[in-house]
Formats: structure tokens, sequence, C-alpha cells
């Protein structure tokens, strides 16, 4: 079993390095006992990074996935670091910053979006999908004229007067007498999900997710809007790019 380090608290997430225990290596993947990096899930990609032994070694972390209760590190370098490691042995991790704050950018970039759009239109988000600099976001439905517009606009509203972000755990059975009606995603729960992480931003939103996120609106940047495009049953798919080099990295 892998504790999942980053999702207690909105700190947690801008954690860059840490110390952790090897557990398990199977075949070309290192298992901790806890972990930082992200593994791919919930349209957000995967954290990549380095792990250093004991001795100085280093494995470059190039994927990160989870398998049942465990997080496999996909790992590429020397044999020889390789086989040097053993469960038991200390490792240390380092995420790729650069990565993982523009991922943080467009998850809550996209969780704002979804919001402004569902409130000016009415449309939930059924599928969002993080890469690159883009976020993508396929709706429920047929996005009216000028409705694009106007969600550029609050979300550089929000750019520019920050909205606090904030994480609660909400105990499923609350959550399912009555979950947060309006919310602007669409994406169904597991079943075994128990308690709830639910990610707010203040006077926005207030939507179940496991994902990496900032502490304000503030942080998101710039974004510009493409044109929209039309999916075969008529709904609307929605892409924003963040403008690089427009927000700095915080320290």
């Amino acid at each position: 079993m892998t504790e999942l380090a980053y999702l207690p608290d909105l700190p947690s997430a801008y954690v860059r390095t840490f110390r952790a225990r090897v557990t398990a290596l199977p075949p070309g993947a290192v298992v901790l006992d806890r972990t930082y990096f992200y593994p791919a899930g919930g349209g957000q990609p995967a954290d990549h990074g380095t792990l250093t032994t004991a001795s100085g070694g280093s494995l470059e972390v190039v994927d990160v996935t989870k398998s049942g209760l465990s997080v496999l590190h996909r790992v590429r370098g020397s044999p020889a670091v390789v086989r040097s490691l053993a469960a038991g042995s200390e490792v240390e991790g380092t995420i790729d910053w650069d990565r993982r704050f523009r991922h943080m950018r467009l998850h809550t970039g996209q969780h704002l979006a979804s919001a402004r759009i569902f409130a000016r239109a009415g449309l939930r988000t059924r599928k969002a999908t993080l890469g690159g600099a883009s976020a993508t976001m396929d709706l429920e439905g047929a996005l009216a004229d000028g409705t694009i517009e106007q969600v550029a606009q609050d979300l550089e509203e929000a750019v520019a007067h920050p909205r606090a972000v904030s994480i609660r755990a909400i105990a499923r059975a609350e959550w399912d007498a009555n979950p947060f009606a309006g919310r602007s995603g669409l994406v169904p729960l597991a079943p075994q999900i128990d308690p709830v992480r639910v990610v707010e931003i203040d006077a926005a939103d207030a939507c179940p997710c496991g994902g990496t996120h900032l502490r304000s609106t503030g942080e998101i940047g710039p974004v510009r809007f493409r044109l929209l495009v039309t999916l075969p049953d008529g709904a609307s798919r929605v892409v924003f790019n963040l403008v690089e080099g427009a927000a700095s990295t915080p320290p």
C-alpha cells in the first residue's frame, strides 16, 4: 500500500522533494511506502521526476500509475542503480515542478471554467482532460454564441481578484444525501470512495476531485480559449491554453 501524501491538504501539492522507503520492485518500476508523485487519473497526467538512492544513484521517473492500493513509479536509468535498491531502501523523490505546477494551473482553471460555464449556460462538464498546456472540457450540450467570451472574462476576473481554494473531506453518506446540488461536473464517484475529497473554489464551485490544485485562482495566470468544437452528438468541446511565461512559479 502506498500513502498518497499529496492528498490531505493544499500545501501537500506544493511539496517538491520527499523521502520514502521502497516496498516492492516490480519489473521496470519502484513502489514506495509514501509518495508525492501524482499517478495518472481523473484527466490529470502523471507527474515525472527522479528517485535518488542513498549512494547518489539517480533514476528518472517517466510515468506513475496506480495498481490496486499501490503506486508504481516507472523508472528509467542505469540497471546498476536499479539493482542497488531493495525493500527497505530509502530514496529521495524529486518532482518535475514545472510540469506539476502546469497541471495544477490547468486543473484549478478547468474547475473554475466548468463552474462558470454551468453558471452561465446550465451545462455540466461530462469529461475533462489535461495535457501539455491545454485543458479540454466536453460539455453535456451546445454553448450559445458569446458564452465562451463571457467565461473567459470570468476567469480573467478570478485571476485579477483571486478566490481561495480549499479541500474538505465529507462523509460519503452526507455527500450522497446532498451532493452540492448544482455542481458543474457529471463524472460519477466510484462506490468505494469514502470520505469524498471536495475541492472548493470560494463562492464558485465545489467538486469531488483527487487531483492536485492551487491555493488560489490568482495562480492560474492568463489563459486563452480556443474556438469551440461541435461533437458528433451536438454538444460542445471547449479548450483553453495557459499563456506560458505569464505566471510565476511560487517559492
